[in-house]
C-alpha cells in the first residue's frame, strides 16, 4: 500500500470526503485495523436495513460494545443514509466511541439538511495521490496524462485510460444524476464538457450558459455541484474586499488531471505544449490545494489579475496576509517574458516572497523573484505555508 500524508484523527470522530476510488476505505482500514464495526451502505442488504430503521444501529452498536469490546464505527457512504446520524450523535454522546464517515460527496448531506454533528465530529478530505506519495514510481509525464487517482496509478498503462474514460462516463455523468442531484443528464453534460474544455480559465458564467443552451442560474448552480462533489474547486481572484472577492469571476480547477483528459477526450500522450502548460498549472494548483487540506491549515489560494490581464497564477494567503505569489510555467528555460506577471504584482506588493515553479533542473534567484524546479516547489511547501511577511 502507497503511505499517504494526511493524518486521521484516532480518538475523535470524523468524516472523511473525497471523489470516489481516492482510497477512504483503504485508507480507514489501514489506519483502524482491529475492534471496527464496519458499515458498507454500498451494499444494498446494509443499505435497505439501515434505511428502513436507522435506530437498529444503537442497538447493534451497545451489543458490540457490551460483548466484542469494539472500539470504532466505521460507515462506508453515509451520505447514502443520512438519517443515520442521528443515531450516530446519539452514539457518539451516549457510548462514547467514536465514528468513521466515509463519503463522495457532503452535498447531499448539506442540502438534505442533515445532521452534520456539529463539534462531535471533525472534518478531513482525500484526493488522488499527491506527487510526494508516489514520487519514486511515477513520472510528470505519468500525472499530466493520467493523473493521479489509486486504481489508475496502480494499473498497467495500456488500461490507464480505458479506467479513466469508465470514471468520467459512469460516475461523473450517470451516478451524480442517481444520487439525485441533477434531474436532467443530458444538459449536465453538455455543460461537464464545457467546463471541462475551460479547466484553468476564468469563468464567465453568461457565455457558457448561451453555449450550453442554459440558464445562467442553472450553469452556476452545476458549478456549484462540481465543488460540493470535490470534482472540482475555484479559485477567487485576490482582492482586499472580501465583498469584490465574492462578485468577481473565478477560476475553475478539476481535482485530476487525467479525469479532465478523459472527459475532453485528449487521448493516451498529450504533445499540444499549450495544453501541457494548462495540466502543468493544474498540477501544482492541486498539489497546492492539497498540501492545504492536508495539514489543515488555514491558508487560502487565490489568482492575481490587473485590469490589463496581468497575472499571477497563484497567490497564498495567510492571517490575512499574502505569504507567497507563485506563477507556473511549463518551459525549462525561463526568459524576462516569463516574470513579467511577478513583477508587476511585485510593485503593489513588495515585500511578498515571489516563485516561479518551471521545469529548470536548478534553483536560481532572478531579481526578487525565486526560480524553483517544480519538485523543489512541492518538497518547500510546508516551509512557505509558515512563511511570514514583515510589513
Amino acid at each position: 500500500m502507497i503511505l499517504r500524508i494526511i493524518d486521521l484523527p484516532r480518538d475523535w470522530s470524523f468524516f472523511l470526503f473525497g471523489p470516489r476510488q481516492t482510497g477512504k476505505t483503504t485508507l480507514v482500514n489501514a489506519t483502524f485495523q482491529e475492534g471496527v464495526f464496519k458499515i458498507n451502505l454500498l451494499l444494498t442488504e446494509q443499505l435497505l436495513k439501515y434505511s428502513k430503521n436507522p435506530d437498529l444501529l444503537i442497538r447493534e452498536v451497545e451489543w458490540k460494545l457490551k460483548h466484542e469490546g469494539i472500539s470504532h464505527v466505521m460507515i462506508d457512504e453515509i451520505q447514502k443514509v443520512p438519517q443515520l446520524l442521528n443515531a450516530v450523535q446519539y452514539i457518539i454522546d451516549t457510548f462514547k466511541i467514536p465514528v468513521i464517515l466515509t463519503g463522495s460527496s457532503a452535498r447531499k448531506l448539506k442540502r438534505g439538511m442533515a445532521n452534520l454533528l456539529g463539534g462531535r465530529a471533525l472534518q478531513r478530505f482525500l484526493f488522488p495521490f499527491s506527487w510526494t506519495e508516489i514520487r519514486d514510481i511515477y513520472t510528470l509525464e505519468e500525472i499530466l496524462s493520467y493523473g493521479s487517482l489509486p486504481p489508475v496509478v496502480t494499473a498497467p498503462e495500456n488500461y490507464r485510460m480505458d479506467i479513466l474514460t469508465s470514471y468520467a462516463e459512469t460516475y461523473i455523468r450517470e451516478e451524480i444524476q442517481a444520487e439525485g442531484i441533477i434531474r436532467n443528464v443530458g444538459s449536465f453534460s453538455r455543460f461537464l464538457d464545457m467546463a471541462a474544455a475551460q479547466f484553468g480559465e476564468q469563468l464567465n458564467y453568461s457565455e457558457i450558459a448561451r453555449e450550453c443552451q442554459l440558464p445562467v442560474m442553472t450553469v452556476k448552480s452545476y458549478y456549484e455541484i462540481l465543488k460540493d462533489t470535490l470534482i472540482g474547486f475555484t479559485l477567487l481572484p485576490y482582492r482586499k474586499s472580501i465583498r469584490k472577492r465574492l462578485s468577481a469571476h473565478p477560476k475553475i480547477y478539476f481535482f485530476d488531471n487525467g479525469v479532465t483528459n478523459a472527459i475532453n477526450k485528449y487521448g493516451l500522450r498529450i504533445k499540444d505544449p499549450v495544453l501541457l502548460g494548462r495540466l502543468f498549472e493544474q498540477f501544482i494548483v492541486n498539489e497546492t490545494f492539497r498540501h492545504i487540506r492536508n495539514v489543515q491549515s488555514v491558508a487560502q489560494i487565490f489568482f492575481w489579475r490587473t485590469s490589463s490581464g496581468t497575472e499571477v497564477d497563484l497567490i497564498i494567503e495567510k492571517d490575512k496576509k499574502i505569504i507567497a505569489a507563485v506563477e507556473v510555467k511549463f518551459s525549462e528555460n525561463i526568459t524576462g517574458t516569463h516574470l513579467s506577471g511577478l513583477r508587476s504584482f511585485r510593485e503593489e506588493h513588495p515585500d511578498v516572497p515571489c516563485y516561479l515553479v518551471c521545469r529548470t533542473d536548478q534553483p536560481r534567484e532572478a531579481g526578487p523573484v525565486t526560480i524553483l524546479p517544480w519538485q523543489k516547489y512541492l518538497e518547500l511547501l510546508p516551509e512557505v505555508m509558515k512563511t511570514r511577511v514583515s510589513r
